[in-house]
């Protein structure tokens, strides 16, 4: 796997910096919103996480076969097939799961650095491809019924689930999926808004409650 971009550094303080006119600055400015916006909300971005989420699924799969060799066990094999494939699962949950965190602590710090570098000045026509509408809906509408999927799983599954019929580790399975897609699609819906809140509050200079947290 290819290492990351480093991130840009902030803006230097308003006493040392060194711009000789408004154009460098704003050209600066430019360059660094366009790496920082594809960096946050870049279609591959959106990939990139539904992979994660994907490998978390496959791993959950992994579990709920473990879990279903305990439930039916008629033998000791039967214990250690349902042992293994635990163990399986949980070593491809683990690393999707830290994966995903370290995606989010670094998307607060993107977006940090894009409220302090958009706050350097104001350039409503240059900023325009900065906005990124349909990207922006793409993230909101694909998290949006990721989020409604994954909230039928968890309350239509055990609501539905008949003694008998259904195994809990069926059960267990479908639950543990839909968690993973609200999940998945709420943290789509976080960074759709944060863009937009960014957009409103730091390009168009329309006050507005901050989505994440930011210093300075």
């Amino acid at each position: 796997m290819s290492r990351r971009a480093p991130l840009p550094p902030p803006p230097p303080p308003a006493e040392i910096r060194s711009w000789p006119d408004r154009g460098a600055l704003l050209r600066d400015r430019a360059l660094v919103l366009s790496e920082l916006t594809r960096m946050f909300m870049g279609p591959g971005r959106l990939g990139v996480l539904w992979m994660w989420a994907g490998v978390a699924a496959f791993g959950w799969s992994l579990v709920a076969v473990g879990i279903a060799s305990f439930e039916e066990a008629a033998d000791p094999f039967s214990r250690l097939l349902g042992a293994v494939f635990l163990a399986v699962g949980a070593a491809v949950i683990i690393p999707a799961v830290a994966f995903v965190a370290v995606g989010a602590a670094r998307d607060v710090r993107v977006h940090r650095l894009l409220v302090r570098w958009g706050r350097l000045d104001r350039d409503p026509a240059g900023d325009l491809p900065l906005r990124m509408p349909r990207v922006a809906l793409t993230w909101l509408t694909a998290s949006a019924v990721l989020c409604a999927v994954g909230l039928f799983l968890c309350f239509a599954v055990p609501a539905k689930a008949r003694a008998g019929e259904d195994t809990y580790a069926e059960v267990a399975w479908l639950m543990g999926l839909g968690f993973l897609a609200w999940l998945t699609g709420l943290t789509g819906l976080v960074k759709a808004r944060a863009h937009r809140r960014w957009v409103v509050r730091v390009l168009s200079g329309v006050p507005a409650r901050p989505l994440l947290s930011v210093d300075g």
